[in-house]
């Protein structure tokens, strides 16, 4: 299970969608256990496959331990790794994924030249070393000045780094998948309320723009196979002229509005891991 710490405003649907997967393998003739994330790093497992929500630091570390020892775990600790802000931007930018223009920094330092040289205005400040926690770890600016305020605050809360992304325009989109499957789902989340933070109302309902969804499917694939993780989700700006530019890539979301379609595509893809891993 994932610490509840780690699931802000969604305790009760980060815990429905891994009940789901494990009932949906269960019925395919798997022994499912569940622990907590605190038992996990207190006591470890004994079970080969280890299918997790976990995103303490703690465990993302004995997730890796057990994957260099053998043992099958979906999704990889350094799968997980990979989509903390930081790492996820270098990744994604590095293999050519559609992501916003950014920048990474130190939040000591001053940045507001930095801004002005790249044309920055409005932008979003997200904490550079870990998966969001509360909603301060995501901040909205609209000009420089903001900006240096915010990774001051930043500094003093012991955050060392930052990524900035210019803000785009456009249509908000959410999304999830499960690699290797059809699976893939998306919906405006503005327009039925599902929001974790917020921030959601700065781009506010969608336009309805229209864009090339197996392009959208595709490039969200890329994103998963490059990050190392086969159960994902995220969010996209669909701009004005169509095109499509991840902001965010998680693994293993809440998959709330699509918990009962996902659950089976999630079993059915660790099987076949685990068929792939016992053939080799």
């Amino acid at each position: 299970m994932r610490a509840g710490a780690y699931s802000p405003n969604h305790i009760g649907n980060d815990a429905a969608i891994l009940n789901a997967a494990a009932e949906q393998l269960r019925k395919r003739g798997c022994l499912v256990n569940i622990y907590s994330e605190e038992q996990f790093n207190t006591s470890g497992v004994e079970e080969q496959v280890i299918l997790n929500m976990c995103r303490e630091q703690r465990s993302i570390a004995n997730l890796q331990k057990a994957e260099d020892a053998g043992k099958i775990v979906i999704n990889s600790g350094f799968g997980i790794e990979n989509c903390t802000r930081e790492r996820m931007t270098r990744i994604l930018l590095g293999n050519g994924i559609p992501y916003p223009d950014s920048l990474i920094v130190d939040t000591d330092e001053a940045v507001k030249p930095k801004l002005k040289k790249k044309g920055f205005q409005s932008c979003w400040i997200k904490r550079g070393d870990f998966h969001a926690m509360h909603k301060e770890d995501v901040s909205f600016v609209r000009h420089a000045e903001e900006a240096q305020e915010v990774l001051q605050e930043y500094f003093l809360r012991g955050i060392k780094r930052a990524v900035i992304n210019v803000h785009l325009e456009g249509d908000l989109v959410k999304f999830y998948g499960v690699n290797g499957t059809p699976f893939f789902y998306w919906f405006y989340p503005f327009d039925l309320g599902h929001s974790k933070y917020g921030w959601e109302e700065v781009n506010g309902k969608s336009r309805g723009i229209k864009f090339d969804e197996e392009e959208f499917q595709r490039i969200c694939q890329k994103a998963a196979h490059e990050l190392n993780v086969e159960v994902y989700g995220g969010d996209c700006i669909v701009s004005p002229d169509g095109e499509i530019r991840i902001i965010d890539f998680n693994d293993w979301p809440s998959f709330a509005p699509c918990r009962t379609e996902a659950a089976p595509h999630i079993a059915k893809r660790v099987l076949a891991i685990i068929k792939a891993a016992n053939k080799g």
